[in-house]
C-alpha cells in the first residue's frame, strides 16, 4: 500500500485566481492545499489607495460567476459584515479595492487548504501520472505529492531592464507607492511614468497631497494620449468565454496581431479617473493659476541617471524628434506587470512543450502541454498568448477555475454556459 499522503490539487501560489479554486474546491470532495510564501492574502496593497475601486462589478469576486450560491460570495461577505443594507444605498456596481482585498481575507480565513508562509521549490515527476511538490516551511522541506497541479503565482511589476539597479524607496514601481507615499510627497519634485489606470491612480492622489506639500508633479507616457479604457458593454464582450473560445483557435501569428492592437482593452485609464484628475485641474486653475502638474504624452524615457539629490531623465518627444532633461527627486514608474516562468517548474522544463517564441504551449482546457507526463498542469493568468486579454480578468476567474475543476473530477462540478453574450466573434 501507499503510504504516502497523496492530494488531488496543488495549488501554487494564493492570488484571487488559486484563492477562488480553492474556495470552488472547498464544497467538492476533492482534497487540495494551495502554498504561497507571503505571510497572508494581500491585494496589490502598494495600490489600495482611498477612493480607488475595481475596475470590473462586485460579481467577479471569487465565485459567484459559476456557483452564485456559494458561502464565499461577495454578497455573503456583505451579510457576515452586517453591510448589506449599506452596499444596497451605496448602488454601485465596482467596489473600493481596498472592501475587495479584506473581501478576499475573509474568505481566506474560513479555507482549510490555504498555508502561507510555503514557498514551492521544486515540482518534479513522482511517475507520469503524480507530481513531487517540495516546499520549505520554517526553514525546512517538506514533500506532498499531487495528481494535479495548478500554478498561479501571478505577474511581475516591470521596470526597464536600463532602469533596475536604480530602484529604491525614491525610485520604484507603482506598486510600491502606498508604502513610500509619506516620505514621496515630501520632495521638491515628483514624476511619473505610465499612462495606465495605476499611473492615473498616483497621479491622482499626489494631486491631493500637493497643496499642502507644494510638491512639482510632471506625468509623462510614450502612449500617444492618456486614453480611456474601452469599458461600453459590447467592448466587455471580449472578456467572455466565447471571445476566449475564439482567440483561441487563431493561429499563433494572427493572436499576437491581434493582442498588440487591444491594450485599451485593458491597459487604459477608467473615466471615471480621467474625470476626477479633470475636474481637480479645472478647480485649481480657477482665476488663471497654473496648472498644478506638466502632463506629456508622446515622450519615452531614454535615460536615467542617479545625481547627488534625485536623478536626471531624458525625454525623447518621438513625433517631434525632440530631446529635454529633467531633473526629479522621486520617479515614480507605472510600467506595468508581465508573467516570467515560474521558478519551481525549471525542474521539468524538459517535459513542457513550448512554441516558436518559447512561450508554454497551453491547451483551451488551459492545461500545459506535457511530454510523457499525464498528470495535469494547469495554469492562470499565464495564457495572454493563447487565450487572450481575457487572462489577467477576475470576471473570468471563476469560469476557468469551473473549466479546471470539471477536468480534475472528469465531470461536470460547476456549470458553464456555451452562450453568454450577444455578438458573434468569428463566422
Amino acid at each position: 500500500m501507499d503510504s504516502r499522503r497523496i492530494l488531488e490539487v496543488i495549488g501554487v501560489g494564493i492570488g484571487p485566481f488559486n484563492l477562488g479554486l480553492a474556495a470552488l474546491l472547498e464544497e467538492t470532495e476533492y482534497s487540495y492545499k494551495c502554498f504561497d510564501q507571503k505571510s497572508q492574502f494581500n491585494w496589490h496593497p502598494g495600490m489600495l489607495l482611498e477612493g480607488a475601486t475595481l475596475q470590473v462589478p462586485f460579481m467577479a469576486d471569487l465565485v459567484t460567476m459559476v456557483n452564485p450560491s456559494s458561502p464565499y460570495s461577495f454578497l455573503r461577505y456583505l451579510h457576515e459584515h452586517a453591510r448589506l443594507y449599506q452596499f444596497y444605498f451605496f448602488e454601485k456596481f465596482h467596489i473600493p479595492r481596498t472592501e475587495y482585498n479584506h473581501y478576499c481575507q475573509w474568505v481566506a480565513s474560513q479555507l482549510k487548504g490555504l498555508q502561507f508562509n510555503s514557498r514551492v521549490q521544486k515540482i518534479e515527476i513522482e511517475e507520469e501520472q503524480l507530481y513531487k511538490v517540495i516546499v520549505e516551511e520554517d526553514g525546512e522541506s517538506t514533500v506532498y505529492y499531487a495528481k494535479n497541479v495548478v500554478v498561479g503565482v501571478g505577474t511581475n511589476p516591470t521596470v526597464p531592464a536600463d532602469f533596475k539597479d536604480l530602484q529604491n524607496n525614491r525610485f520604484y514601481h507603482s506598486t510600491c507607492y502606498k508604502q513610500n507615499r509619506d516620505e514621496t510627497v515630501k520632495a521638491r519634485h515628483i514624476t511619473v511614468v505610465g499612462s495606465g489606470q495605476s499611473a492615473a491612480e498616483v497621479v491622482y492622489d499626489l494631486l491631493q497631497h500637493q497643496e499642502e506639500n507644494n510638491y512639482e508633479l510632471h506625468w509623462y507616457t510614450r502612449s500617444k494620449g492618456f486614453y480611456p479604457m474601452e469599458y461600453s458593454k459590447l467592448g466587455l464582450e471580449h472578456f467572455s468565454p466565447e471571445y476566449t473560445r475564439y482567440f483561441y483557435h487563431l493561429n499563433q501569428d494572427k493572436k499576437r496581431d491581434v493582442l498588440k492592437n487591444q491594450a485599451l482593452l485593458y491597459k487604459g485609464i477608467s473615466f471615471d479617473t480621467i474625470a476626477d484628475i479633470y475636474e481637480h485641474l479645472y478647480e485649481r486653475t480657477v482665476g488663471g493659476k497654473a496648472s498644478p502638474i506638466h502632463m506629456q504624452a508622446l515622450t519615452e524615457v531614454q535615460s536615467v541617471s542617479r545625481e547627488e539629490t534625485g536623478y536626471k531623465l531624458t525625454l525623447y518627444q518621438y513625433e517631434q524628434d525632440e530631446v529635454k532633461e529633467l531633473k526629479s527627486d522621486v520617479v515614480i514608474m507605472a510600467t506595468g506587470y508581465a508573467s516570467s516562468f515560474p521558478s519551481c517548474l525549471e525542474s521539468l522544463q524538459s517535459h513542457l512543450l513550448v512554441d516558436e517564441s518559447g512561450q508554454l504551449q497551453i491547451d483551451e482546457q488551459f492545461k500545459v502541454r506535457t511530454q510523457p507526463v499525464e498528470a495535469n498542469l494547469f495554469i492562470q493568468n499565464g495564457e495572454l498568448h493563447t487565450h487572450g486579454v481575457g487572462a489577467p480578468d477576475l470576471g473570468l476567474g471563476p469560469y476557468r477555475n469551473a473549466i479546471i475543476i470539471n477536468q480534475i473530477a472528469g465531470k461536470e462540478i460547476y456549470k458553464v454556459y456555451s452562450k453568454n453574450v450577444f455578438q458573434q466573434f468569428g463566422v
